[in-house]
């Protein structure tokens, strides 16, 4: 069964675009991707992703979360705005909240 919302404790990552696109994620633990994919398998539009509602602290906004072939995991994208509000960048652990929006 999908768990109500998932906890976790994980590092923020850049990945860096050739055309200097910087693009902030998250990396969800393998366990709880796992668990998120085999209850919510999606196939079609979206490359994957899943919806999902996220707190970071006192932010909380909703977004989707994508499937990874270089991890396996999925990742969450973290805006600047939520980055800048809550204090944290590039190699901080954050403590994240997730619940899938079904």
């Amino acid at each position: 069964m999908l768990s109500e919302h998932y906890d976790f404790t994980t590092a923020l990552w850049k990945w860096q675009s050739e055309t200097a696109t910087a693009w902030y994620f998250l990396s969800l633990p393998e366990d709880l991707s796992a668990e998120i994919k085999f209850f919510c398998p999606r196939k079609g539009p979206g490359f994957g992703s899943i919806r999902v509602q996220v707190i970071i602290g006192g932010s909380k906004w909703r977004t989707s979360l994508f499937p990874s072939k270089e991890t396996g995991t999925y990742i969450l994208p973290v805006k600047a705005a939520v980055r800048k509000a809550e204090n944290f960048g590039e190699g901080d652990s954050v403590d994240v909240r997730v619940k899938v929006l079904i």
